[in-house]
């Protein structure tokens, strides 16, 4: 089938792997073109059979409990992104010689011939934020966009909808982009790499070998980080189109061809005349939310995708004053006695974690959960001049226990041997105790939160559900 576009789907054989939020429209879309669809699932729950009635009766095939085996007369097989390229679904149909694509994949071949350019933005974090940041600054410039692929809307009902865009703000996780052999943007960025997801990808090579796939073929700027040389080897190693620019960001004063921060305003020295001599003021450091420094990184790397793209200076400030953050990200939930509580519980790994704590002076920090199979040393090494104590929490606890006993053997530690739910209030309350007026009690777990909640969301409602009752 080659990188062409398939516009003949009439009587196709295709298989889609899972259900759920990326298998159930890519099956409506094919069988909508034509195509002789059968989704298989590995689950056969009350869910799946709810959703495999709802495709039966458009007459799309559907085979609960079995994810394993091939469909008979397969032609190419379309997956959910989080299946694992290790499934023995995907030999088959290797050993068979087809074609494997995700839905981002899928999205991009049906894509018509005057569709939107993407801007694709993926990394280990912040990937949201950006994605949200941009789509803000293109909207502030008069562009019809929205914010897509790993976050709200679906790339497929983004592509196929009514709706005309502009341009694409998409973000893209290393599942996805491992599946989306032929996607091509107009300009992508990597905004750093950390071990995460190792289980799937096997190896931390392979997992930013598929974060790297996110440049090929880009057509005016590689978006890098300055600060991680990792993405500006990924640069280097991809195969773009003739002019495309290498483009990094920094938090310090940029060189020609970057975008950097300058007495508390960011600059552009890449999309000006004569970048060896002059820099465009974009907007102030108070006009990114929160201002920590991470998320000062994540508008940075929105700036430079958007002004890729032709957006003016002006938009770059007032698409980054109208943004606000998604919940459970550095949020601000109160002050106490002349402390403040942070919500951070979005800082399900230890790279999300260090950059939260990098953005307080005096922390009482609540850590701890599941750890998916990581290490603390560094980040408590890095971290432990601001520590003033610990609380610790969750299945996982020992082994930051034990990484803080090696690097920061001064800072104290209250270790929490419980998981009901009165867990976080008592958290809270040794943390108010143990806090200063003018310190920081910030939730940055560093861990997933699935040991003792539903997911990071109501993790972080309890700490700020906590904090109240405190303050009341």
């Amino acid at each position: 089938m080659g990188s062409g576009k398939v516009t003949d789907w009439q009587g196709k054989h295709v298989t889609v792997a899972g259900l759920g939020v990326s298998g159930i429209p890519a099956a409506k879309a094919l069988h909508a073109r034509g195509a002789s669809v059968t989704v298989v699932n590995d689950g056969d729950d009350a869910r799946a059979r709810e959703q495999a009635a709802e495709l039966e009766a458009l007459g799309v095939t559907v085979r609960l409990g079995d994810g394993a085996t091939l469909p008979e007369g397969t032609e190419l097989v379309v997956t959910a992104p989080g299946w694992k390229p290790d499934k023995p679904l995907f030999a088959a149909a290797r050993a068979a010689g087809l074609e494997i694509w995700g839905d981002v994949e899928l999205a991009w071949r049906l894509r018509g011939p005057d569709a939107a350019p993407w801007l694709a933005i993926t990394g280990t974090n912040g990937k949201t934020t950006t994605t949200q940041m941009l789509a803000s600054i293109l909207k502030a410039a008069g562009l019809r966009t929205a914010a897509v692929g790993n976050i709200g809307v679906s790339l497929l009902d983004a592509v196929l909808g009514e709706e005309q865009y502009d341009v694409l703000a998409v973000e893209l996780s290393s599942y996805q982009l491992h599946w989306a052999p032929s996607l091509r943007a107009h300009s992508a960025a990597v905004l750093n790499l950390a071990p995460d997801h190792l289980d799937w990808h096997g190896s931390m090579e392979a997992y930013a070998a598929d974060k790297g796939r996110v440049y090929e073929g880009n057509r005016v700027a590689c978006v890098y980080n300055v600060a991680d040389k990792a993405t500006e080897d990924l640069v280097r190693e991809a195969d773009v189109e003739e002019g495309c620019r290498a483009v990094g960001f920094t938090l310090g004063a940029p060189a020609p061809s970057q975008l950097g921060v300058v007495d508390g305003i960011l600059v552009d020295r890449a999309f000006v005349e004569n970048r060896h001599k002059n820099a465009q003021e974009l907007a102030e450091i108070s006009d990114v939310n929160p201002p920590a420094p991470h998320n000062i990184a994540n508008a940075l790397a929105a700036a430079a995708l958007a002004r890729a793209f032709g957006v003016p200076p002006k938009a770059v400030r007032d698409g980054l004053r109208a943004f606000t953050p998604d919940a459970h990200r550095i949020a601000h939930v109160a002050d106490v006695d002349g402390v403040a509580y942070v919500d951070d519980s979005k800082a399900t790994n230890t790279h999300a974690a260090e950059a939260s704590l990098a953005a307080y002076e005096s922390i009482v920090w609540i850590a701890g959960g599941l750890a998916k199979g990581a290490s603390f040393d560094e980040l408590v090494a890095k971290s432990a001049k601001r520590l003033r104590a610990v609380v610790l929490i969750g299945a996982d606890r020992a082994l930051i226990r034990e990484a803080l006993a090696r690097h920061a053997p001064e800072v104290p530690v209250v270790d929490l041997d419980r998981t009901d739910t009165g867990a976080m209030l008592q958290a809270v309350t040794e943390a108010k105790r143990l806090a200063q007026p003018g310190d920081t009690v910030l939730l940055a777990p560093a861990c997933a939160s699935m040991d003792m909640f539903t997911n990071y969301n109501k993790r972080g409602d309890a700490f700020a559900e906590a904090v109240r009752e405190l303050g009341s």
